[in-house]
C-alpha cells in the first residue's frame, strides 16, 4: 500500500493508471461537489439536448452537501455522502468523462464494472471527519444550480484532501479485498472458539 501519494486534479490517464486499490491519497487542486439532486438534473439536461453546466471530462465528484460556513471560513462541515446513493446516475456520469468519484461506503457491481470500461477511480472519504476535511478546501464558489443550496455544485479547491483508493480502474476493490482476509482469517476464529475454556 502506497500511503500519503500526492495526485493533483483534474486528474491525467497517468495518474489513474498509477493508483491502485488500498491507496492513501492526498488530492490537490479543483473538484467539484454533486449530490443527488445535481445529478438528476444534469442528466435531464444532457437528456434534452444541453450541455452539463460544468465540463466534466476528467473532473472528480465528491458527494457532499457542505453546511454553510461561519464567519471567516471558507466552508462548513464537508463530510462524504453515502456514495450508493448515486450509483443509478453514475454510469451517465462517467460517460459524460467524470474520472473520479468521492464518497463513503462500497459501490454496485455495474459502477465498478463501468468504472473499468471508463478509466476511473472511487475514493473513499472517511464518514465522521467534516470539520477535517473542511480544512483542506481553501476556496469554494457555487457554480451551478444555486437555488439546490447544499445541493448546488461548488467549485473546490483543495490542498491534501485525504482520500483512499476504493475502486481502482483494473476493477480492484479494496472492500471486497478485506472481505476476502476476513474470510480467510475466519477459521482460525472458529478454531478458537472451539477451545474448551475454564470454569462455566
Amino acid at each position: 500500500m502506497n500511503r500519503n501519494k500526492t495526485v493533483i486534479t483534474p486528474l491525467s490517464e497517468e495518474a489513474l493508471a498509477g493508483l491502485r486499490a488500498g491507496d492513501q491519497v492526498l488530492l490537490t487542486g479543483v473538484i467539484y461537489t454533486a449530490r443527488d439532486a445535481a445529478h438528476r438534473r444534469i442528466i435531464e439536461g444532457v437528456d434534452r439536448g444541453e450541455k452539463p453546466p460544468i465540463d466534466l471530462r476528467g473532473q472528480t465528484l465528491y458527494y457532499v452537501g457542505p453546511t454553510p460556513p461561519r464567519p471567516g471560513q471558507v466552508i462548513g462541515s464537508a463530510g462524504p455522502t453515502t456514495a450508493y446513493r448515486m450509483d443509478s446516475f453514475t454510469l451517465r456520469m462517467l460517460s459524460l468523462g467524470v474520472k473520479a468519484t468521492i464518497g463513503k461506503g462500497g459501490r454496485g457491481k455495474e459502477v465498478r464494472e463501468a468504472m473499468v470500461k471508463h478509466r476511473a477511480v472511487y475514493f473513499g472519504a472517511i464518514g465522521g471527519s467534516g470539520a477535517l476535511l473542511s480544512g483542506t478546501i481553501k476556496r469554494a464558489e457555487v457554480v451551478a444550480y444555486e437555488d439546490l443550496g447544499t445541493e448546488a455544485i461548488r467549485r473546490l479547491e483543495v490542498v491534501e484532501f485525504p482520500v483512499i483508493v476504493v475502486n481502482d480502474i483494473y476493477g480492484n476493490d479494496l472492500l471486497e479485498q478485506g472481505k476476502a482476509e476476513w474470510r480467510r482469517d475466519a477459521p482460525f476464529k472458529g478454531a478458537y472458539s472451539e477451545l474448551p475454556h475454564n470454569g462455566g
